[in-house]
């Protein structure tokens, strides 16, 4: 049933982020134009730029000639708009000095750990947990016309995010499953972040610091516990010793010879150690035998 349940939820976030990721591809086609859409004083503009570049060969080139890494993107803004034709690179691109400028955007997998946060848990514990969250820029568009900072923003919504998910667990199910809390932050962030062009792909809980009185409390929790278990489990091992001791005797009772070899084997054990005491026990008829007498 929790599986299910599971598998239900992780199709609803797929369907949202598969309808987040559509429109986000709308949004960027809005905000990219053509040359065309810059009217009259912008293509001036650009034709002045472009006499200037020819005029000034072939030392303008080294302006207009820019490179971007492998693993880098650039957007490249004219008059103020998005060219079309998304993020340019990795490699060489021409843009027109006098009107474009660029943002490089990296592409790689960028790693921040979540500060120490003081959360109540729901049964009223107060514990200080820290995290790591892995993300990486997968619409640098979206990355730099959509938010001022992608980076302070997600580092931000990754430390509300947190208290607000330890907020709803006790604090056994902090300590126990941890899985399902990173899998339902990474959930959450991702959901939130789709309109920033960024994917969260992976959300850890590094670790849970206890209050001191808290992990006292518990260690004595903890040996009370096993103190008992040893108890109950020394007192079944005396009940079932008890159990064999009684079926011995009747066993020995059916037969007199067999208490006079369990005393041999005795002796032979106590000289086996060297021991210079040996006890020797004497039959009660024996006695019975002298008193009549």
């Amino acid at each position: 049933m929790e599986n299910s349940e599971q598998s239900m939820k992780e199709t609803k976030r797929r369907e949202r982020q598969a309808g987040s990721i559509q429109s986000g591809l709308h949004y960027v086609e809005a905000l990219e134009s053509d040359d065309a859409d810059v009217g009259l004083c912008g293509c001036m503009l650009m034709a002045f730029s472009v006499l200037l570049i020819l005029a000034t060969l072939p030392i303008s080139i080294w302006m207009c000639i820019k490179i971007v890494k492998e693993y880098e993107r650039a957007i490249i803004f004219r008059l103020g708009r998005i060219v079309r034709g998304g993020a340019k690179g990795p490699g060489m691109f021409f843009i027109l000095p006098c009107t474009d400028s660029f943002i490089s955007v990296d592409m790689r997998t960028i790693t921040f750990d979540i500060p120490p946060q003081e959360v109540l848990t729901k049964d009223s514990v107060t514990v200080s947990v820290d995290g790591v969250v892995y993300y990486r820029v997968q619409n640098a568009t979206l990355a730099v016309a959509n938010i001022t900072n992608a980076d302070a923003a997600t580092r931000l919504l990754a430390q509300t995010t947190l208290r607000n998910v330890l907020g709803t667990k006790n604090l056994a199910e902090i300590l126990s499953d941890r899985e399902e809390i990173a899998h339902s932050m990474q959930s959450s962030l991702d959901d939130a972040t789709d309109d920033w062009g960024i994917k969260v792909e992976r959300v850890e809980i590094k670790d849970v610091k206890l209050p001191i009185q808290l992990q006292r409390a518990m260690a004595a929790e903890a040996e009370a516990s096993r103190e008992a278990r040893a108890k109950v489990i020394a007192a079944e091992g005396e009940m079932n010793a008890s159990r064999a001791l009684k079926e011995a005797s009747l066993v020995i009772a059916e037969s007199p010879s067999a208490l006079q070899l369990r005393y041999l084997q005795t002796l032979n054990t106590i000289a086996a150690e060297k021991n210079s005491t040996i006890i020797f026990p004497l039959p009660l008829e024996m006695m019975h035998g002298f008193m009549k007498h």
